[in-house]
């Protein structure tokens, strides 16, 4: 059974995921409407990532006792002066998100909530990879400079990615 200290925390959570969940379809819009399709295509898949982890964290709370209490989640940003400073805000909100999950580990442990702990671990080591991945986007982008051909290289580089989120059946739940 989850404490109400844990459970609340996790409810906030899951709002977070869920507004990365808008921040990075919203990105993707943006990126569509500057004809960045490959810019768009990886940040659709970002989203759809961010939308498995909100799930995620909504089976773990129903899974242990808990209650869901779905907040509202804010609107996200439309416009995006460049590449660079999108991404450069989706690293800033991957940190911001490592922070909290580290936060949250932390609380879990003070509590004694082992299942807890045990849970955000796998999101620890994520957050490392998303971090690792968004920084890269963001040196490289700053290499392209303002070179067009270089930052249509990038797109088409961004359009290569393949969704690594879970997939499940309509009748399953999310792992």
């Amino acid at each position: 059974m989850l404490s109400q200290s844990i459970e609340g925390a996790l409810n906030e959570h899951c709002k977070q995921e869920f507004y990365a969940a808008y921040l990075y379809l919203s990105m993707a819009a943006h990126c569509d409407a500057q004809s960045l399709t490959g810019f768009a295509h990886w940040l659709e898949l970002q989203s759809q990532e961010e939308q498995v982890h909100a799930m995620r964290f909504y089976r773990f709370i129903l899974d242990r006792g808990g209650r869901v209490r779905l907040q509202s989640i804010p609107q996200p940003p439309t416009e995006f002066p460049s590449p660079l400073a999108l991404f450069e805000q989706a690293l800033a909100h991957e940190q911001e998100v490592s922070s909290m999950i580290d936060a949250l580990y932390t609380r879990a442990g003070s509590e004694g909530d082992h299942a807890a702990q045990a849970f955000l671990q796998s999101f620890i080591q994520e957050q490392v990879e998303e971090e690792k991945t968004a920084t890269q986007i963001v040196e490289t982008l700053r290499m392209a400079g303002d070179n067009k051909a270089a930052l249509l290289m990038i797109d088409r580089e961004l359009a290569q990615r393949v969704s690594t989120a879970l997939t499940t059946a309509p009748n399953q739940r999310f792992a």
